[in-house]
């Protein structure tokens, strides 16, 4: 009876991949030397947290940086979320509040935590961008000579540069990489490092 989007599929994947990579992150001691590490429940209780203010905060900054406008004149249109939209600039934003003050809440440090979040950010990415891809949207410049350029349905006859899925590679698997590196070499005993080396 409701539409499943491949963008919601997205946010569930890397959600979910997010929580168990966590969830393993959490349980390595020597990661975190005299920081207080968090529990298996800290992690689980942090997802839902996390999954609730990304829809949030994406919706939030969708309606705000997209066609306020819009939204003034029907305000319930707001709350249509089976209608699509949502802004990663807000989820993005959503996700940082909850785990800060998440932190807070539980005796975590809240810079330690936001660590965490970096390393597993780029599975969220990853799939994200695959759905940008399967969705036909934020495609590149156009690449008539390209053999691998793509006709997108909305972005004319002409084919382009799959940029999706360059930024699913760069910033989901390379990323990925680079910081599993990071995390192994420094853990997360200072805070603040691992989510500097994400930016």
């Amino acid at each position: 009876p409701f539409a499943i989007r491949w963008y919601a599929l997205a946010y569930v994947a890397g959600l979910l991949g997010g929580w168990f990579y966590a969830r393993r992150l959490a349980q390595w001691e020597e990661l975190w030397g005299a920081l207080k590490r968090p529990t298996l429940n800290d992690i689980d209780d942090l997802i839902v947290w996390v999954a609730l203010d990304v829809v949030l905060g994406g919706r939030i900054g969708y309606v705000l940086f997209y066609n306020f406008q819009s939204y003034l004149t029907e305000p319930l249109e707001i709350f249509a979320i089976w209608h699509g939209g949502m802004s990663f600039h807000g989820g993005f934003t959503g996700a940082v509040l909850a785990i800060v003050l998440f932190s807070r809440a539980r005796g975590l440090n809240p810079l330690a935590m936001l660590d965490m979040a970096a390393v597993v950010t780029p599975i969220g990415l990853f799939f994200g961008r695959i759905a940008n891809f399967i969705n036909g949207e934020l495609w590149g410049r156009p690449a008539p000579d390209l053999p691998f350029g793509v006709v997108f349905p909305h972005g004319g006859p002409v084919p382009r540069h799959p940029s999706q899925l360059y930024e699913a590679v760069t910033e989901g698997l390379i990323l990925f990489i680079v910081l599993a590196v990071a995390v192994r070499r420094f853990g997360f005993r200072k805070p603040g490092l691992l989510g500097g080396i994400f930016v």
